[in-house]
């Protein structure tokens, strides 16, 4: 069992919606308080790593216990190690839809080279009235493929390299 300090408050979590991203901003959450959460967290993964599923207690309220996936609860010790950091962090559903604003930003690109590589069939892309969307699970699908491609290339340069300097 899995004793947890309080870090939501009841009526924040209440708030959640299923289909939105939630994010928490830097300094919305004590580091201290996050730090220790974390380290409990990894500290029971670590010595049970045959749990599954696992039951949080939380140390405040009754007793009853929170069942959780070991996958959820290991998620949550990594959001927790970056809030402890001072980042923060955003949690976003695969079917999320993105503007292209949104994906750009995410892909580090600007909107029209995105909406090329749209207009260019890269990534599976829905129109809203004249507007585009994205899911956020094709982005991310597009972006492991894209760096995949450009390793690659780096690796096909490197062995054109060592060849050339052989001769």
């Amino acid at each position: 069992m899995l004793q947890l300090l309080h870090i939501l408050r009841l009526e924040e979590v209440s708030q959640l919606r299923v289909n939105s991203i939630i994010g928490i901003r830097p300094g919305e959450v004590d580091a201290d308080l996050a730090q220790r959460a974390m380290r409990r967290i990894s500290e029971y993964l670590a010595s049970n790593p045959e749990a599954e599923p696992i039951e949080v207690f939380g140390e405040v309220g009754d007793n009853e216990a929170l069942v959780v996936p070991r996958a959820v609860a290991a998620l949550l010790a990594q959001v927790l190690g970056f809030l402890a950091n001072g980042q923060g962090v955003q949690l976003m559903p695969d079917d999320a839809m993105l503007t292209t604003q949104q994906a750009a930003d995410l892909m580090n690109v600007s909107r029209p080279y995105l909406i090329g590589l749209l207009e260019a069939s890269a990534m599976p892309y829905q129109k809203v009235g004249s507007h585009r969307r994205i899911a956020f699970k094709d982005l991310m699908e597009y972006i492991r493929q894209d760096e995949q491609r450009r390793r690659k290339v780096l690796d096909d340069l490197a062995d054109l390299g060592e060849e050339l300097g052989e001769e």
